[in-house]
């Protein structure tokens, strides 16, 4: 019951009957990752997709000579692994615990045998998984087009938007992590952040950011204003 308790609060199945809940709770399956511990691996097998209970899941790529590109963190109640799990392919990126991490895993044939017996499974997911790709083509706008303060200052925005709009912020990723996710060095990370101070856009420690001026953020990260 604590299970189906839990699901019925996922975005990913918002709005369906209670007995779609039961059925997918009878599928889940609890799973615990200790902290830097692989989920799954680029070329695995796409055994099923994964919602995060508690804890932080870094979604990443490494290139031929073993630079990791984070591509997203993700957090409590966010889904991971989907793709791979509707296309039947194996996994394009790799998944690690940051910290330690509880997860319902949800197996592809179980799953699969689900949707075919109800189709609004389907739906939700479609709903939710164009948002997904709103946010990706997002990313890969910040990384190719803009420069690393704009991409910085996106961050920092999408953090305060994540939380209801929240000016007071804790960056809970390491900077190098996040320089990962953004494309660039972590002494850069500081030195950006830095001359934001200086600039009065935003205050604080380098775990901790108060925004001041989120119009001029705004602004930083949609190329209308430049750092002094």
């Amino acid at each position: 019951m604590e299970i189906t308790r839990k699901i019925a609060t996922f975005s990913l199945f918002y709005g369906l009957p209670q007995d779609q809940y039961i059925n997918l709770a009878s599928i889940a399956l609890q799973k615990t990752f200790k902290r830097r511990q692989i989920i799954f691996s680029e070329g695995d097998e796409g055994i099923g997709f994964y919602i995060i209970l508690s804890g932080r899941v870094k979604i990443y790529k490494l290139s031929s000579e073993g630079k990791e590109q984070i591509l997203h963190i993700m957090e409590a109640q966010e889904p991971f692994g989907e793709a791979a799990v509707f296309a039947g392919e194996h996994y394009p990126a790799s998944a690690q615990a940051i910290i330690e991490t509880k997860v319902l895993l949800f197996p592809r044939q179980a799953f699969v045998d689900l949707i075919s017996k109800n189709p609004s499974l389907a739906l939700n997911m479609l709903a939710f998984l164009s948002r997904r790709l709103r946010t990706l083509a997002s990313l890969v706008e910040n990384l190719s087009l803009k420069e690393v303060p704009g991409r910085l200052a996106a961050y920092l925005l999408y953090l305060s938007d994540r939380n209801d709009g929240a000016t007071i912020l804790e960056l809970d990723i390491s900077k190098i992590q996040l320089a990962s996710l953004l494309g660039t060095i972590p002494e850069t990370i500081s030195r950006i952040l830095n001359r934001m101070g200086k600039d009065k856009l935003i205050k604080g420690t380098p775990r901790h950011v108060h925004i001041l001026d989120i119009q001029g953020l705004a602004g930083l990260a949609e190329g209308r204003k430049r750092l002094t």
